[in-house]
């Protein structure tokens, strides 16, 4: 769907687990209560604000980590000799 875009991969990966979590909402629900009305709600109420949330914490999350890898890189290098550690 989304293979080799990695801009795009974020937004694959919240769908997915939009659908599982939509399900697994909607099964507590009505286990819990017996009432399809009261599943349905739960199970688009609760996992809409998760999904949401998800997005932006897996979009942050892939910026620290592209500092943090950024950063490794400019220790390596300036540690490696290559660049005057005056500079």
């Amino acid at each position: 769907m989304f293979h080799g875009d990695h801009d795009n991969a974020p937004l694959a990966k919240t769908l997915s687990f939009a659908c599982v979590h939509f399900f697994v909402a909607f099964c507590v629900g009505y286990l819990l209560t017996g009432s399809l009305v009261v599943g349905s709600a739960l199970a688009l109420v609760e996992p809409l604000c998760n999904t949401v949330a998800f997005y932006f914490h897996e979009r942050a999350w892939n910026r620290l980590s592209a500092r943090r890898d950024a950063a490794r890189t400019h220790d390596r290098f300036r540690g490696g000799g290559l660049m005057p550690t005056g500079a």
